[in-house]
């Protein structure tokens, strides 16, 4: 992998839990492979076409974009990121950063997953978004080189986002990506983790603590404040711990 190549050490990341940005955006990394000059302008917004928008849960849908031309890519590198401009419900600007779940390989297109939030800002102007709408994106921005150990937390099997594409990075990429899967109400003959994600989870799925270890939270504050307390026992430092 060519993200990995180059680096003395290997770093790696340990994610105590993940919403599904955090899992698209880790199935992006391993991945994208492409390198060729896109369509992005990092300095100026360029505007693309919406040509298809799938409801995937209540509150998660995939946009699809159509770069200008059947062969275009993106050209976004590894590990990095664009900026999304749009309105709130006020019809302020607002922007926010994402990271597409499409490889450079995929010609003419980008794909968005986006969780839409009740209250959030540019989470209005997707849900406004209708096929034949244009959204204005900026970069590449951003850099990220990290092996990842992901815990994915969820409350049914029904609420696991891209659980194939998970599945089928971690079967491709087993050095390079891990995966462990915890349900508060399990099915039958479920082998993942049981209830909440617990201090002896994060032992077990989680690298020990290190200088080259970074921790990254993610979820609802009560489950924030737990995983911070299991961590803080399991001797990771303030500054290996990092909460979205």
């Amino acid at each position: 992998m060519d993200f990995l190549q180059g680096q003395s050490t290997e770093t790696m990341v340990a994610v105590a839990v993940a919403v599904v940005a955090v899992a698209a955006g880790a199935a992006f990394l391993l991945l994208r492979s492409g390198k060729s000059k896109g369509c992005l302008n990092p300095e100026n917004f360029k505007k693309f076409k919406l040509v298809e928008k799938k409801q995937i849960s209540h509150n998660v849908a995939k946009f699809k974009f159509a770069l200008p031309t059947p062969t275009s890519v993106l050209g976004l590198p590894i590990g990095q990121h664009i900026s999304c401009r749009g309105q709130d419900a006020t019809g302020e600007e607002v922007m926010k950063p994402y990271t597409p779940t499409t490889l450079d390989s995929d010609l003419g297109y980008f794909e968005l997953v986006i969780k839409m939030y009740p209250q959030g800002r540019m989470s209005h102007h997707f849900r406004e978004m209708k096929v034949g709408d244009y959204l204005s994106v900026k970069g590449p921005k951003g850099r990220f080189k990290y092996q990842v150990h992901l815990i994915y937390a969820n409350v049914t099997y029904e609420d696991i986002l891209l659980k194939e594409e998970l599945d089928n990075m971690a079967k491709t990429y087993p050095d390079r990506f891990k995966i462990y899967y915890v349900l508060n109400q399990p099915p039958e003959n479920w082998n993942g983790g049981v209830g909440f994600v617990s201090k002896e989870m994060i032992q077990s799925h989680c690298p020990a603590p290190a200088d080259d270890i970074q921790i990254l939270r993610c979820g609802p504050p009560p489950m924030n404040k737990a995983m911070a307390a299991h961590l803080d026992e399991l001797n990771y430092t303030k500054e290996m711990q990092f909460q979205f």
